[in-house]
Formats: C-alpha cells, sequence, structure tokens
C-alpha cells in the first residue's frame, strides 16, 4: 500500500507560500506558509498534519488490540501534541504527546493499560517518528 500527497511551494521561506494536496482529495491545494506554521494564520503546517497522523494511527491502533483482546470501545478520543524544536541551524520534531480518553466498556485497568501502551508502541506512526512518544491515556 501506498498513500501520497504533494507540496507545492512558491517563493523564499519565510515570505514564500505553499500547498498541500493528497491523492484521496481530503486536501486539495490547502494552504500552508511560514505563517501558518510558526505563527497562527489559518491553513496547516506539516507537524500539524503528523499530529493528526498520529493521533488517528493511535486510535486504530487501539482498537485493533482490543477487539483482539475481545472489547469494543464506545469512543477513543485520541490527540497528540507534536513539538518543533531549534536544532543546530534547523529544527526537529523532538516529541509527540498522545493523550487519550476512551470508554471501553467491561475493560480493568492494567488490561487496558498494557493495550494502550502496546498501541502507542506498534502504531505505524509511532514507529515512523524519531522522537520521543509520552502516552498519557484514562479510562472513563
Amino acid at each position: 500500500m501506498i498513500r501520497k500527497a504533494k507540496a507545492v511551494w512558491r517563493g523564499a521561506g519565510r515570505t514564500g507560500n505553499g500547498t498541500l494536496s493528497s491523492d484521496s482529495g481530503v486536501l486539495a491545494n490547502t494552504p500552508y506558509s511560514f505563517k501558518t506554521r510558526f505563527e497562527n494564520e489559518k491553513g496547516t503546517n506539516p507537524e500539524e498534519l503528523i499530529a493528526a497522523a498520529h493521533a488517528g494511527c493511535f486510535a486504530m491502533a487501539l482498537a485493533f488490540q482490543l477487539q483482539g483482546a475481545g472489547f469494543t470501545p464506545t469512543e477513543l478520543t485520541a490527540e497528540a501534541a507534536v513539538s518543533l524544536d531549534p536544532e543546530g541551524q534547523g529544527f526537529r520534531v523532538s516529541r509527540s504527546a498522545l493523550t487519550l480518553s476512551a470508554k471501553i466498556p467491561n475493560i480493568d485497568q492494567s488490561t487496558f493499560d498494557r493495550l494502550a501502551h502496546e498501541a502507542e508502541k506498534n502504531c505505524p506512526i509511532s514507529k515512523l517518528l524519531n522522537a520521543q512518544i509520552t502516552l498519557d491515556a484514562k479510562l472513563v
């Protein structure tokens, strides 16, 4: 399976701008720029997309872990906070902090903790990231 997305950038780094598009069409010429990345201008940025990918991947991985253990979640709400930090002359994604709020009938805390941590370690996006990954998981 191969998934593709395209970036088009025009101009210099600080003053230029670009668009991001995905083959699925979910992203279609979505704007991004220095201001959407380092300030709060409307548009997206690579770190926000990585955060969405990590949260979504983790939630789905946990759903599969739970299914394999005989549990069906009512709801899994996952959030990833991706940190972009200076490094040398540039930047690096240094951390992805996952937060989970889970509603899962009939599961005990230790089983929940074990399955959540397995999902965090084994989702493909966690494996992709060369960053510290943390998980704060709550069963509600």
